[in-house]
């Protein structure tokens, strides 16, 4: 399935919400768009989103904006969908705003309302408005991604094109929950930046990645300093011997490593005027994002 699964003019949708969101809410309520309209809506009838990507809500930031919205109101609508089955209005972007209106004590709040809306859509307009704001951590990104392909068949180079990501993006987003349980975690709590995953994952043994997530999270790593970390165990320097390579190559070898993020091994001839370049990969989305990093650094 193609990109057009997500919905027919699910660009125009964006983009006309998010111009309503943006407006005063005097102007918004006045606003008459077929399939769109702003209103004050009792909290009592609000669910949240069924595809709402963000699982975690800092309760301390809730309480700020919470006080916020107490002395200055809510300076921007929520977006939701009418579901006649339940007689309920279903969150599609706003929940963090929805919870604190509630901590302020608010018994109604403004809603751009959508009278009809697909669950594709649904899904489409949480993640990427989330995404836009850089509102998830990068757990919440990744499944937030896994959900959109997995549930409606949408393909990497589809998303890519449709979040306005390059494919290498993507694929490194979903290779961070191949991580244990436990870097998850700490990913999503912000102990650690997906930088940090990312190097995380050029350990491919799990006994050595958890002594370097441990060390990482005791010393405070630098995302550099964690990349070198990784190397250091995937690729523990040899002793000087006769079979030693020469210093250019070794040199040639570690920036190619550092610039693909994988194994590089430069095989020669006793001349060493010809040879073979090896690049190795552990998956196709590895793969995948090697081949775009050679094809950026061509362009």
């Amino acid at each position: 399935m193609s990109r057009q699964a997500l919905g027919k003019g699910l660009d125009a949708l964006i983009k006309q919400t998010q111009e309503v969101m943006q407006m005063p809410a005097e102007q918004a309520q006045q606003l008459q768009t077929p399939g769109m309209s702003v209103t004050r809506i009792a909290i009592s009838k609000i669910v949240p989103n069924r595809f709402q990507p963000r699982r975690v809500f800092d309760e301390e930031k809730l309480q700020e904006l919470a006080q916020s919205i107490k002395e200055h109101g809510l300076t921007q609508p929520i977006v939701v969908v009418y579901d006649a089955s339940l007689d309920k209005y279903e969150i599609v972007v706003g929940e963090r705003r929805f919870r604190a209106t509630q901590l302020a004590g608010m018994t109604e709040i403004d809603a751009i309302v959508h009278k009809h809306l697909g669950d594709q859509e649904m899904c489409a307009l949480a993640l990427i408005e989330n995404i836009q704001r850089e509102d998830l951590n990068p757990i919440e990104t990744a499944l937030g991604y896994r959900n959109l392909m997995s549930k409606f068949y949408i393909t990497q180079t589809d998303l890519a094109s449709y979040c306005g990501k390059s494919k290498a993006a993507i694929s490194n987003a979903l290779r961070l929950l191949d991580l244990e349980p436990e870097i998850q975690q700490a990913l999503q709590e912000g102990t650690l930046s997906e930088g940090h995953g990312r190097a995380l994952l050029m350990v491919t043994d799990s006994a050595k990645r958890d002594v370097l997530f441990k060390k990482m999270c005791k010393t405070k790593m630098s995302v550099r300093q964690a990349e070198d970390a990784a190397r250091a165990l995937m690729f523990p320097a040899k002793k000087a011997d006769k079979t030693a390579k020469p210093v250019e190559v070794a040199s040639f070898e570690n920036e190619l490593q550092t610039a693909l993020g994988t194994k590089v091994e430069v095989k020669y001839g006793k001349n060493m005027k010809k040879g073979t370049l090896v690049i190795h990969y552990h998956s196709l989305d590895e793969l995948d994002n090697i081949a775009s990093r050679l094809k950026n650094k061509m362009l």
